[in-house]
């Protein structure tokens, strides 16, 4: 494999520990002819474009941590390999659409977030919330056992059919649920695939399950698309969950819903985080509640790594890269 000529590694220490632990660390060194490390939170903004333009490397490799890059890139620099989601705060798409390559994690995640999505939805359906009150602070047992619900042979519908949605299609698999999907995407083919039908429109989709997951993408066409009415479509008893975006949904009107208990909701994003200590979601016993944590968790950071590297590896030896993010992509991200 053809080194990379200069790769510059902009991790902090945690990050370098969490992405790229033991062996991966160990894969580093092979990849480039000239290899740096600096922490990004340590140097500053300046201190960082200070030593990014000393250093002039072809290849930056970056995290959270990592500062917006300069509107003049140095002259060698070609290809961002970001650890992350978004590359929106660090680079413009002025810079993407003259040829800098800019790649993240993917879909590495996605089944992180699936799986967040079915554990608020059986937290729902099994009461999780209302038990916590229940057994740890009430000194209760069953009061509610009634409206206990199961997710075997349940319809669920699915509003956006992005990674994390056709992950969370194979997570219910064994469930034997009846599945629908609203998505400009999701056709006839996608249905004979994946054994899920089209749902015809939005209202359909919520008028016509006992379950609704949010997977759109953040937009300007789907922002406050999940409005009161929709909400108000979701027969009783049943439950909506969100991993997805908190601006795809009208929050208010979210809340207004779920405060009257006519359905459960389960949430992993809102509008304004981190959740405030006064917030009226906290103490829903029907909200079942997450600060942000879908994907990935800690013990799966070294799943973004290893894509990383596999792209630099891709990099160095001319091959094509994979999640590179295009000019379309970037007008997706938020």
């Amino acid at each position: 494999m053809p080194p990379i000529r200069s790769l510059l590694v902009a991790l902090t220490p945690q990050e370098r520990e969490r992405f790229l632990p033991g062996q991966l660390a160990a894969e580093v060194p092979a990849l480039a002819t000239e290899l740096h490390f600096l922490d990004p939170a340590e140097l500053g903004r300046d201190g960082f474009f200070a030593r990014l333009a000393q250093l002039d490397p072809e290849v930056l490799l970056g995290g959270w941590q990592l500062q917006s890059l300069p509107a003049a890139l140095p002259p060698s620099l070609r290809y961002l390999c970001y650890l992350t989601g978004s590359v929106r705060r660090l680079v413009t798409r002025a810079q993407i659409e003259q040829g800098f390559l800019v790649t993240n994690w993917g879909g590495t995640i996605s089944r992180t977030v699936a799986e967040c999505a079915l554990y608020h939805v059986l937290a729902c359906l099994r009461r999780g919330p209302h038990w916590t009150f229940t057994l740890h602070h009430e000194g209760g047992w069953r009061d509610g056992f009634d409206e206990v619900r199961s997710l075997f042979g349940r319809s669920v519908g699915l509003h956006g059919y992005g990674s994390v949605a056709r992950e969370f299609l194979k997570l219910i698999r064994p469930f034997d649920c009846r599945v629908e999907v609203f998505a400009p995407d999701f056709d006839a083919a996608a249905a004979a695939r994946t054994g899920a039908n089209c749902a015809v429109s939005l209202e359909s989709l919520f008028a016509g399950n006992d379950i609704i997951v949010e997977f759109a993408p953040l937009n300007p066409a789907t922002t406050g698309v999940v409005t009161e009415k929709l909400l108000r479509l979701i027969r009783p008893g049943g439950v909506f969950v969100n991993t997805a975006r908190a601006a795809i949904t009208d929050e208010t009107a979210l809340l207004r819903v779920a405060t009257e208990g006519r359905i459960a909701v389960g949430l992993d994003v809102f509008v304004q985080e981190p959740l405030p200590p006064d917030s009226p979601w906290r103490g829903l016993r029907n909200a079942s509640l997450t600060p942000h944590i879908a994907g990935p968790t800690v013990d799966r950071y070294p799943d973004a790594g290893a894509f990383a590297l596999k792209n630099l590896r891709a990099y160095a030896e001319g091959r094509p890269l994979e999640a590179v993010v295009t000019p379309a992509i970037y007008d997706q991200s938020t």
